[in-house]
């Protein structure tokens, strides 16, 4: 089980390379507020995506979030590193993502 401060450093790595890739792909029409709940350590993160950015990360839950992203350390971890592919993630529920249809298109690009 990885700790509080792996995964919120995961977060950090995971806005520096979307800021890293926005350049290249060009702005994402998405502003969205995100939470991320870490079920296996009780604990949550919230931020906000805004043209194609994560932005504004701090500890705590954002009941309000538009987009949540459900999952336990480890797999958080390596979801955000690339070991673990989102679409089987979801598929074999190892990871839970809360937004509307259209938002999810828009996240795939992102990742």
């Amino acid at each position: 089980m990885a700790t509080v401060d792996e995964c919120r450093k995961a977060l950090h790595d995971l806005a520096a390379k979307l800021a890293a890739n926005a350049e290249a792909r060009g702005k994402l029409d998405l502003d969205r507020t995100l939470a991320c709940r870490v079920t296996d350590l009780a604990t949550a993160f919230h931020g906000r995506i805004a043209g194609g950015l994560l932005v504004d990360i701090a500890d705590g839950d954002d009941p309000k979030a538009k987009i949540a992203l459900i999952a336990a350390s480890d797999d958080l971890i390596a979801l955000i590193a690339g070991r673990l592919d989102i679409t089987r993630a979801i598929a074999g529920r190892q990871i839970t993502v809360k937004a509307n249809p259209f938002d999810l298109l828009k996240l795939r690009k992102l990742l």
